[in-house]
């Protein structure tokens, strides 16, 4: 049966990934679990179906404007595949304790700390070109099979995590390149565990169809909007947001979700404050030097 609140819950987040470009996984999962009482296998298995449906139309736009490390997607996935189809194996092990439930709140805590990653990455320009870094393909490797574990497990990784690894590894590469070449490698990764969980996990058509009819229209009307909103705002309030997911599948009292929530807050005003306060004095300074030209 079509579940209409889950309809509109995927909607609404469907709105913020379109916004934002993250969050599908750590944002659906949690929901499902937090708000419709969906056991977290469950959770899991649909919200991986459900994302390897929409992964492959992002990563498309991103191949034709050649933002794209092909060699580096070819050794993540050499990493991510496997060890993502074998996350599946872990999760159904899990399924009869909380692990599964710990094991995406640790996830989401890193996601966060990924996005912030990101917004100081967003901020630096790149000079290089994909085709001028050097591929590491070991220490590639080893990313790609931490990151697909996780994924397999959790949902939670494909975007939030993996993207960091890549922006340690290889920090010349500039920050459209970091995402296109992150949600291409994505593709394969999600339908590895996709199939895994079809497989072995536990998969709710009712679930998954819910989320695709809620998350597409969402996931286009935040992309038309992204071109207007204030996406440095918008990817603060996601990781608040993510955050206080990730302190109630760990289990943390009211009183220090609220105070870390409260701490998160004051962190986001001031930085944004700030933020705005050096991008003013930036374009002063361009102002001034071109009346001076």
């Amino acid at each position: 049966m079509i579940d209409f609140p889950l309809i509109g819950g995927s909607f609404l987040v469907a709105i913020v990934v379109g916004l934002t470009g993250m969050g599908g996984g750590a944002l659906m999962t949690p929901m499902m679990m937090l708000f419709f009482n969906v056991p977290p296998l469950a959770a899991v298995s649909s919200d991986l179906v459900a994302s390897a449906v929409m992964k492959p139309v992002g990563s498309v736009v991103h191949l034709r404007r050649g933002t794209v490390n092909l060699r580096l997607v070819a050794w993540l996935c050499a990493g991510s595949v496997p060890a993502a189809f074998c996350g599946v194996f872990l999760a159904r092990a899990f399924a009869v304790t909380d692990a599964v439930k710990y094991a995406l709140g640790v996830a989401l805590l890193l996601a966060v700390a990924g996005m912030v990653i990101k917004a100081w990455l967003g901020r630096r320009q790149g000079s290089s070109s994909t085709h001028d870094i050097v591929v590491r393909p070991i220490p590639t490797l080893l990313v790609g099979m931490v990151g697909g574990l996780v994924v397999g497990v959790s949902s939670v990784g494909s975007g939030s995590l993996i993207i960091v690894a890549l922006l340690v590894l290889y920090p010349a590469l500039k920050a459209n390149q970091l995402v296109g070449t992150d949600l291409v490698q994505a593709v394969p990764l999600v339908a590895a565990a996709a199939l895994g969980h079809l497989l072995f996990g536990d998969f709710q058509l009712d679930l998954t169809v819910s989320l695709l009819i809620g998350s597409i229209p969402g996931v286009y009307l935040g992309a038309r909007v992204s071109s207007r909103a204030p996406g440095g705002l918008i990817r603060a309030m996601l990781a608040i947001v993510l955050l206080a997911s990730a302190l109630k599948l760990l289990d943390a009292s009211n009183t220090l979700t609220v105070g870390a929530l409260a701490v998160a807050v004051v962190v986001t005003v001031v930085g944004w404050r700030i933020s705005i306060r050096v991008s003013g004095r930036g374009s002063s300074e361009s102002k001034d030097l071109a009346r001076a030209g």
